[in-house]
């Protein structure tokens, strides 16, 4: 922007890492609200900009300075079409239409997995189409994920990449995938930033999941019994009984009438997917979306939260290890802490608005989380 006195009556620039300029500063009384001229400023300006007070008496305006890098986008389309594959033979176990090979030690897995390459390879891939019933809405909860963090990051000219998918071999995951993720490698410059893009992801994904999860429990069937029981899906014949959250136990129990164990359909077994993966996200660790929304809401108060929630954590462990394990990879994530890296302004609080969406994700967290995931 030129001349900021036009506008402002103090201000601070600066240019974030050589690729971002922020200028970030007070109005003039007369032009809060915003006035007439600065509405057309801002409609004509090449970046972002947004309120920083309730008030909308400081306004922040950032724009990119370097060229848009160039994307990989036949690696982030491989990625996808190798998920989509891998996801699509999950739930094709799942709908017992196809059974996976299975290999003992290191060199059998190895076997297995180029096993399951050289079928699909040689046409056993239309084996594999029944199940999208699982794969589409798990792919569906996945990308509408990601695009809530992307479009968020857009919002404040972040440098975003696409997103990465990672595919794995249905012969070592039931789903077929590890999620997915973006890059944003440009500098955030305060908690409004970090709060919104950590949050955009988990509440869109969890409005999805929530649907999926509703119309896949309208065909998922009860094994009559004298009181309620779990929800089990079977992979390969094997019977697995899942843990329940607040919100998977109500509404289970709220569409499959009856009393008895729940046998999910694939559809609603990516659901609980979609809600167990969102309460994994929203634990408020490192660089996970957890992380990024109480640093929004908390500041550095963060880093005694987190340490509180990695104990919990590892106490949780000794029912279900699979926190061990995930307490343990977002202590790697965070590059050996689960306190959350600070923000260029740390010291600038959210807004109202803020607060509520963060209050929000700590609403979705302990309606999705599960205790102990996998009860045998």
């Amino acid at each position: 922007m030129t001349a900021p006195d036009r506008f402002f009556s103090s201000w601070r620039a600066q240019t974030l890492a050589g690729s971002r300029d922020v200028l970030d500063g007070v109005l003039r009384p007369e032009h809060r609200g915003p006035s007439p001229e600065l509405r057309q400023h801002l409609a004509e300006w090449p970046g972002a900009w947004y309120w920083a007070d309730d008030a909308r008496s400081r306004l922040v305006l950032v724009r990119g300075t370097a060229t848009p890098r160039p994307e990989r986008w036949l690696w982030h389309g491989a990625l996808l079409f190798l998920t989509i594959v891998c996801t699509l033979a999950a739930g094709a176990v799942i709908a017992h239409a196809w059974t996976p090979p299975v290999g003992r030690g290191v060199s059998g897995t190895v076997a297995a997995v180029l096993e399951f390459v050289e079928f699909v390879a040689t046409g056993g891939w239309r084996e594999l189409l029944p199940g999208w019933s699982f794969a589409v809405p798990l792919l569906g909860i996945l990308l509408v994920h990601e695009l809530g963090h992307y479009v968020a990051a857009r919002r404040y000219a972040l440098d975003v990449s696409p997103p990465y998918f990672l595919p794995v071999p249905p012969t070592l995951s039931p789903i077929g995938n590890l999620g997915a993720f973006i890059r944003i490698r440009s500098p955030v410059y305060d908690r409004r930033q970090l709060l919104d893009v950590g949050a955009a992801g988990p509440l869109a994904g969890f409005v999805v999941a929530l649907v999926v999860l509703w119309w896949g429990y309208r065909s998922s069937i009860r094994i009559p019994g004298a009181v309620d029981g779990p929800s089990i899906v079977s992979l390969a014949g094997t019977p697995i009984l899942l843990g329940e959250s607040l919100l998977t136990h109500w509404l289970r129990d709220a569409v499959v009438h009856g009393t008895g164990a729940v046998v999910l359909s694939p559809m609603a077994f990516a659901g609980w997917v979609g809600m167990f993966v969102t309460a994994l996200n929203l634990l408020p660790l490192s660089q996970l979306d957890g992380g990024h929304v109480l640093f929004g809401l908390a500041g550095r108060r963060q880093a005694a939260i987190s340490f509180v929630a990695a104990l919990v954590l590892l106490w949780l462990g000794r029912h279900a290890p699979v926190w061990w394990i995930w307490a343990a990879l977002t202590f790697v994530i965070g590059g050996g802490r689960w306190a959350h890296p600070s923000v260029v302004l740390p010291e600038r609080p959210v807004l109202r608005a803020g607060r509520v969406i963060g209050y929000a994700c700590i609403l979705v967290l302990f309606l999705t989380f599960v205790p102990v995931p996998f009860a045998g």
